[in-house]
């Protein structure tokens, strides 16, 4: 799944306006949000654990217009829970706003 840099940065301009400071804070915010909630996905023992941090995680992007991860959360939702295929895309699209960012 393609990450589209400009779903996030559309909603970030949204918000603050042209404050590049502060669109770089909420982008670092957002990047951190997203990589703890990866990180309790892939340490998840239990399906409820599992499925807390996939709805954290997709009310996040939800936040921020991050459309394509929000489809790889509600995947997360719906699969088996402990899935490292969808934990592995996950990271790889957190990495991609990240690189984008120049992070």
């Amino acid at each position: 799944m393609a990450y589209d840099p400009g779903t996030l940065e559309a909603a970030l301009s949204a918000a603050v306006g042209s404050d590049l400071a502060l669109i770089a804070d909420l982008r670092r915010a957002f990047l951190e949000s997203a990589e703890r909630q990866i990180d309790l996905l892939a340490r998840a023992r239990c399906d409820a654990n599992w499925t807390m941090a996939a709805l954290r995680l997709k009310g996040l992007c939800a936040s921020f217009g991050v459309n394509d991860m929000m489809k790889l959360a509600d995947r997360a939702i719906e699969g088996a829970p402990g899935d490292p295929a969808i934990v592995r895309e996950l990271r790889r699209s957190v990495a991609a706003i990240g690189v984008e960012a120049g992070s």
